[in-house]
């Protein structure tokens, strides 16, 4: 099942202009990029057409805007998961926030478990109709049906014309393999200029091409994406005039041949020695104080002797005397 597949996969490699076309298509849609499902109701829906009625879609919402609103459309969707005994796991944290390459990863596992149940034939699944009872579903109907109506104009003009090209062509094309059958060579000699075998390996190269192009879409989404995160918390009120954030902004904001990155280096040195100065500074002071510290602790013993030496009434300094002679002439003794 589609639940298991790894992260090197072909489904991982589909574009994202095939993934828009295939839920604009699939669910009359009119979406521009992939991360404007991130609210799952466009998931739920997906589910829908692979089982039909198995969605709940009066419990859907296309209108959500709030986390909380999109978190109840991912329930609904984990619940036809344990449902149906899917094990893929859901990263509602992640999908929420519109991060692109989240959303065009999870859209890619979704589209191969569509066309592991049904092999992609989901042409008879009427989805205006089922996003009826669905919140916020006439303001998604009224966005999708120009553009629905425009691509139908579209296509019947686009075969309009190619009918009459094709009519009009049609004597042109015989002419011309009159002419190429003309100059062709008789099959007994030589081979032909293009052969199946060189055909075969371009249509290969280009293949390769085309995964290696959609991988480095998804590593420069994903390193974006970071950029973004470090962006997001440089901007916090609590750190945002530190001198280390306003390095880092300098080094997000720089251009290639930009003279600000050698004054964030000089930058970042000067404060590193800044703080090993503060850091010498602070040993000092801990010693003085510490010094300090000792000679009021002396200075507070000798008050206290003094203090005590003079509440002695006379009695008992003659009795102090008196002990302190005795225990003398007994040494000596």
């Amino acid at each position: 099942m589609a639940a298991h597949i790894g992260m090197m996969d072909g489904a991982y490699f589909v574009g994202r202009s095939e993934i828009l076309a295939w839920i604009n298509s699939t669910l009359h849609l009119n979406l521009s990029k992939v991360e404007e499902a991130c609210t799952g109701a466009v998931h739920c829906q997906l589910m829908d057409a692979a089982h039909p009625g198995l969605v709940p879609m009066h419990k859907v919402n296309f209108d959500a805007k709030n986390e909380y609103e999109m978190i109840q459309n991912y329930k609904v969707l984990q619940d036809i998961f344990t449902k149906l005994k899917i094990t893929k796991h859901i990263e509602v944290s992640k999908l929420v926030k519109g991060r692109p390459l989240d959303n065009l990863e999870f859209m890619q596992w979704l589209k191969r478990y569509c066309d592991s149940v049904k092999g992609g034939n989901l042409h008879s699944y009427n989805p205006l109709e089922r996003r009826e009872g669905c919140k916020g579903a006439k303001e998604v109907n009224k966005r999708s049906a120009p553009s629905q109506n425009a691509t139908k104009n579209a296509s019947t003009a686009s075969k309009h014309v190619s009918h009459n090209t094709r009519r009009n062509e049609v004597p042109h094309v015989s002419s011309t393999n009159q002419s190429g059958k003309i100059s062709r060579p008789s099959s007994s000699g030589g081979s032909s200029t293009y052969s199946e075998t060189e055909r075969t390996a371009h249509e290969q190269q280009i293949t390769e091409l085309k995964l290696s192009v959609d991988s480095l879409e998804k590593e420069r989404d994903f390193y974006f994406s970071k950029l973004r995160d470090i962006e997001i918390l440089c901007q916090c009120p609590e750190i945002e005039n530190l001198p280390v954030v306003d390095a880092v902004k300098r080094i997000l904001y720089a251009m290639d041949d930009d003279a600000s990155l050698v004054d964030t280096e000089a930058m970042v040195s000067e404060q590193h020695q800044q703080v090993e100065t503060l850091s010498c500074i602070s040993e000092e002071a801990e010693e003085r104080l510490r010094v300090d510290t000792q000679k009021r602790k002396n200075i507070v013993n000798v008050d206290v002797d003094l203090a005590a030496s003079n509440t002695l009434s006379p009695r008992q300094r003659i009795s102090d005397a008196s002990d302190v002679h005795c225990s003398g002439s007994l040494v000596t003794y």
